[in-house]
């Protein structure tokens, strides 16, 4: 497996590069999805159960960002498709020019789909274009319904909420319904789809958007 370790990056003219690299990708017929979370939402567990529903399907590839480890890389290698590391060395986000990086590494000009998990946090990642086809964001159950009120922006940003855990939800103090409603305000078009990966839950309607979605991208 490969680890690109990124000391420093010049952030001039993102949102340029983001827009070529998103050309690039459009050509090749390679749909990006770009997964933003806080730490602990259920990210890599989802990411393997989207894998493994789709696999079979379309070429897959994944990034997986983090400020150091490599602990997520070699869970989601164990699914078979291609993996690469970005260690984002101490940054808390991404930018196009790593995305590109990342995606150069992981040779993804035969691929249908790739995914970057990029850096853990709410705030930071939703202000930077990677190049991406669609922006995904998971928010967990345990991290609560309150979670738009605090973090505007990344909602505002994405195309798609995830909420995970769904499987939880009785024993924490969640309201889908409250939730869905304090989103839809600040992104009315949004998609929203709760989700249960660990027992599979919602997981064939995701993954039927996510089909959809490649076909459309080619």
């Amino acid at each position: 497996m490969n680890v690109i370790e990124i000391k420093k990056r010049v952030y001039d003219r993102n949102d340029e590069k983001a827009r070529v690299l998103r050309d690039e990708l459009k050509a090749k017929g390679t749909f990006m999805m770009n997964l933003m979370s806080s730490p602990g939402s259920g990210k890599t567990t989802m990411v393997m159960g989207t894998i493994n529903l789709l696999k079979n399907r379309c070429k897959i590839g994944v990034i997986e960002a983090d400020l150091d480890s490599d602990v997520d890389a070699l869970t989601v290698e164990k699914t078979g498709v291609r993996v690469i590391q970005l260690h984002s060395g101490g940054m808390c986000h991404l930018d196009a020019g790593m995305a590109r990086e990342g995606l150069e590494a992981l040779l993804y000009a035969d691929l249908d789909f790739a995914i970057i998990e990029n850096i853990g946090n709410l705030i930071c990642p939703a202000q930077y274009d990677l190049g991406q086809s669609v922006n995904v964001m998971i928010l967990s159950v345990p991290e609560g319904d309150d979670k738009p009120l605090k973090y505007p922006a990344m909602f505002e940003k994405v195309d798609v909420l995830l909420v995970s855990k769904t499987d939880t939800m009785e024993v924490f103090d969640f309201n889908l319904d409250i939730l869905e409603k304090r989103v839809r305000k600040l992104n009315p078009s949004i998609c929203i789809f709760p989700i249960s990966a660990k027992y599979g839950d919602g997981m064939d309607v995701w993954c039927d958007y996510l089909l959809d979605a490649i076909e459309n991208w080619k």
